[in-house]
Formats: structure tokens, sequence, C-alpha cells
């Protein structure tokens, strides 16, 4: 196998993005230490809009220039996080996944300066975020709150706590661990309090299909419990074609035998009706898997509860 002298990185230009690149490059240094990486950082229409991420389209937002800059031949590998990677569509003409990363935490934080959990904070408290799925969870769960929007990366998402924005944040505690900010977090919630979205916590590593020598390079980077479950978590998105206000959430598990399993839900946005499907894989590959967990909620009435969202 040959392996290119260099490997030109693109990724959003947040600080987190580039400390995710950074795992990437010292991951890559260990495995093959010849290899000289250079990072071509970008920032997107998602990071510059602040608006409802559906005027821009949804979370293509977040992709669409690494894209550009990845298939423009600029770059030679793209460093995604896998919840921003639309599912509902193909991945642009040309390019593969090479390799998912191990995965991080799952779950969501709350951050409350007064170190308070979710189940202590007093009725209109202030929580910062615009995720619908974290929306019509604390509706359902903890109606006594009040939602505020919030978008922006982690740190101006902070610095909006801390200018009083809002009273307390919700966060990925992977995002506040690749930061370096793990110790922010006044609460880690169970996924079973805050189910979390999907493809939460793997990074992909995406490359020109024609470009083997990357491929061959960073392949051994991946981890098969992260493939098999952003394949079925995918699969899953896919298969259930929501939108990117659904209020959707799951997560895929590897045991240590084998089994493989995925729970999710679908929401309405007043999380009032929930939708759940648990189902384990037996014999089912990852794929397949996702599919009858779609197929089970679509059962159910998906299809009517996400079509009856505006978007």
């Amino acid at each position: 196998m040959s392996v290119p002298e260099l490997i030109r990185i693109v990724s959003r230009s947040s600080p987190m993005a580039l400390a995710q690149v950074e795992r990437v490059r010292v991951e890559l240094a260990a495995l093959h230490p010849g290899i000289r990486t250079e990072v071509v950082p970008v920032t997107t229409s998602g990071d510059r809009w602040m608006g409802d991420l559906a005027a821009l389209g949804g979370k293509g937002a977040f992709t669409k220039e690494v894209d550009a800059t990845l298939l423009a031949g600029e770059a030679d590998l793209a460093v995604h996080c896998v919840k921003d990677i639309p599912a509902d569509r193909p991945l642009p003409a040309g390019t593969t996944f090479a390799a998912f990363l191990k995965r991080d935490d799952i779950r969501d934080a709350l951050i409350h300066p007064g170190g308070l959990t979710l189940d202590e904070l007093p009725a209109g408290t202030r929580i910062g975020t615009s995720s619908v799925r974290r929306v019509a969870q604390l509706a359902a769960s903890h109606p006594e709150l009040e939602c505020v929007p919030m978008r922006g990366n982690a740190g101006r998402r902070l610095e909006k706590l801390a200018a009083g924005d809002a009273d307390a944040l919700l966060l990925a505690q992977s995002g506040l661990d690749r930061i370096g900010r793990p110790e922010l977090a006044s609460e880690i919630l169970s996924v079973e309090t805050m189910c979390p979205p999907i493809g939460a916590g793997i990074l992909a590593l995406q490359c020109r299909e024609d470009d083997t020598a990357t491929i061959d390079a960073v392949s051994d980077l991946g981890d098969k419990d992260a493939w098999r479950e952003a394949t079925a978590e995918r699969m899953f998105l896919h298969v259930l074609q929501g939108h990117c206000n659904s209020p959707i959430a799951g997560y895929a598990r590897s045991e240590r035998g084998g089994d493989l399993s995925l729970r999710a839900c679908v929401f309405t946005p007043d999380g009032k009706t929930v939708l759940n499907a648990h189902e384990w894989a037996g014999p089912l590959d990852p794929a397949t898997l996702g599919t009858s967990v779609a197929v089970a909620l679509l059962r159910q009435g998906a299809r009517d509860l996400i079509d009856g969202i505006a978007h």
C-alpha cells in the first residue's frame, strides 16, 4: 500500500471542529508517522446564519462548503460530525466514507451557572437551545421550563449564557469534551431523559471515491462498532425521510457480545405525542435494522406526524 506524503484535511472552522481535526491528525500520525497533514478550514453557511436552519435547507448547511472543497481537489479528507450529515439523500457523487472513528459520549449536558440539575430548575427557567429534538423532549418531561432559541458554536452559546441570554444551556457532552471544558456540565443527562440525535458522538472521514491512497491511509482509523451504529442510524433516518424541523432522536448500541440494537423516537414539536421503537438486530445487518425500526415507527403514524410539521 502506498500512502500519500501529505493529506489536506478540510473542516468547519469552529474551535470544536478544529479540535476534532486535531484528533484525526494525532491518530493518523500514530498510524502513519511519515504522513504530513495540513488543515483547510472553511466557514459554512450554517456557521454564518444564526436563524432557522430550515431557511438554508436544513443540516446540509453545515456540510456543503466542506464537500465542495473536497470535490474541487482543494483537500483530500473531510472531517464531519455524523449528526450534521444529511441522511435523507446520498453523499455527494464522487465521495465516500472512509472511516467512522470510535464513538464519543452521546449524551446531552445541562450547563447551569448555579450547578442545578434539570429536575432542580425552577419553573420559568430559560433553556438556551434551537434543537427541535431537545425542545420536544423538554416540553414532554419539563413543560414548566422555557426554551429560548440559541444557535452558534459551543463557545458562542456559552458567551450568550454568560451575557444572560438564557439561564441554562443544553449542549452535547462530547462537544464539551472536545473543547476541553467537560467540567461545565452541571448534569449529564441519561439517554432515557434526553434521547440523542442520530449520529451523536461519531466523527466521519470522507474522501473522494477515486482517491484510493487517502482512503487506504485513513481507513484503519475506523472503529467497527461506530460503523455498525452509524450505518443503522443513518439508514433509519433515510427511510424515515425526516426534515430539519422533525424532532427525531435515536441511537444504536453495540454490545460486547456483538449484538446490535437501535432505539428511536419521533415527537411532535410540543412533545405531546411520542412514538417509540426499539429492536435488536439478531441476524439483521445494521442497514436492515435501521430500516426495520423506521418501518415500525411508520406503522405507528410517523409519516403523518412528520409531514404535519411545517418546514
